[in-house]
């Protein structure tokens, strides 16, 4: 996966192409990815511990909760994709 500097160099590679756009659009646009990116981070990292949780779970009802913690989680994920 890449790292928040690696995707801000090829962003800034990328926006240096177009010479009419300012800085200051840059720079937004660089916010927003890396936010993107880490909020993309955080729903793969949620989804990979209620996985685990899932595994470990003897209660039926305890499993329930994280099925649908885990579909609403990937619903998420899909839909920051």
């Amino acid at each position: 996966m890449a790292t928040g500097w690696e995707i801000k160099s090829v962003l800034e590679q990328q926006l240096s192409t177009h010479p009419s756009i300012t800085e200051a659009e840059k720079e937004r646009v660089l916010r927003e990815k890396a936010t993107r990116t880490r909020e993309v981070q955080t729903l793969k990292l949620s989804c990979a511990r209620v996985k685990e949780q899932l595994q470990r779970s003897q209660s039926s009802r305890y499993s329930e909760l994280l099925e649908r913690e885990l579909r609403h989680l990937e619903s998420e994920l899909a839909r920051k994709r």
